[in-house]
């Protein structure tokens, strides 16, 4: 329930897109091999990365990158790419995303491998007719951009079929029981009066004693204008708060302890004693206590994530077992492609489609 600062279009737009473009399994998380990947020397031509004994080359890279790419302009169109953040652009980050999707792909790939894990014939027909329909939808100039031939689609297309099935494997009769409580959702109104403020360079000034008092008379006075209901507590929060948003839906684990503590023992209608964090000095108002709706999504929602925790300790200690290198003369040399003939978009979206008709 921290305030929610502005922040430039830029910082929305990038932190936006990269959650929604984002082609993840649950529980995976590439961080930790990209800061162990080596840079070194003596690949082939078009070796952009190794894991273990699996290669990325430059055209299967290529394939991910114009669909990301296309999938980003979209969206906010070309001009995206003039987007730049603390000297990086959104063209290098996309980058990044694309090496951290397709070393994750190829990382699941070799689990499989390793687990025995393999395609039946019914799915590996399903691969092959999904390689056929995505390539059959490609303009020459796109094929020729990527560097692609059906083969390649298809053995793309394979990776990440198996990258999936052995996922599902791992996480298979994974299904905790998760109480109303646990799942249960609640929306609040909050109004906050800060005890500090921000210098010049961004640095935090504490309020001195004297200050914080008056702060603290403040909010005791709003408060009780809002239990009497001389005022509204919503138009007093639109006046005076210091936090941005007005209304917030969590369910536990997801605020600030101090603060989740006191809402989630409010009734609907009740407003809160003055509650103090390291921000300042809060009222909160309960809207709803729960939400039947919201508490089935939540339930799904930690269950995905109690599967994803299995699955990555799993996947952190195979990746452990891995060595990985990076061709950086090529990496520096791999760029996005701006040709307006060259927009394919939907390498990913015709696997979904065609694997769950």
């Amino acid at each position: 329930m921290n305030k929610k600062r502005r922040k430039k279009k830029y910082r929305i737009i990038w932190g936006g897109l990269l959650a929604a473009l984002a082609l993840s399994f649950t529980g995976c998380n590439l961080k930790g091999d990209l800061s162990r990947v080596v840079f070194t020397t003596g690949f082939d031509k078009d070796e952009v990365f190794r894991i273990g004994r699996s290669t990325c080359t430059l055209p299967e890279f290529m394939v991910y990158l114009v669909n990301t790419q296309n999938q980003y302009e979209n969206v906010y169109g070309e001009q995206i790419w003039s987007v730049e953040a603390e000297g990086v652009t959104l063209e290098d980050n996309v980058k990044d995303t694309v090496l951290a999707k397709l070393a994750q792909i190829k990382t699941m790939y070799l689990m499989a491998k390793e687990r025995g894990v393999e395609l039946d014939e019914g799915e590996k027909q399903r691969v092959t007719a999904v390689a056929q329909a995505y390539y059959n939808s490609l303009s020459e100039q796109e094929r020729q951009a990527m560097g692609a031939d059906l083969e390649l689609i298809r053995q793309l297309y394979t990776e990440y079929a198996m990258a999936e099935k052995v996922y599902n494997q791992i996480i298979e009769g994974i299904n905790p029981e998760i109480s109303d409580d646990e799942a249960r959702t609640i929306t609040v109104e909050h109004l906050l009066i800060r005890t500090y403020t921000m210098d010049g360079t961004g640095k935090r000034i504490n309020y001195s004693e004297s200050t914080k008092r008056e702060c603290y008379e403040q909010i005791l006075q709003l408060r009780e204008q809002a239990v009497n209901g001389t005022e509204d507590f919503a138009e007093l929060a639109a006046k005076y708060s210091e936090d941005g948003n007005l209304r917030y839906s969590f369910r536990k684990g997801e605020t600030d302890p101090v603060l989740e503590e006191v809402a989630f023992k409010l009734e609907n209608g009740e407003i809160s004693d003055v509650v103090e964090s390291k921000e300042g000095y809060h009222l909160i108002r309960c809207v709803s206590t729960f939400d039947r709706e919201e508490t089935d999504a939540n339930k799904l929602k930690i269950v995905e994530e109690r599967r994803g925790q299995v699955f990555g300790g799993e996947y952190d200690a195979f990746v452990e077992t891995l060595p990985r290198s990076m061709n950086e003369e090529l990496w520096q040399e791999i760029a996005l492609v701006h040709d307006r003939k060259v927009n394919t978009d939907d390498f990913f979206a015709v696997f979904e489609q065609m694997s769950n008709p």
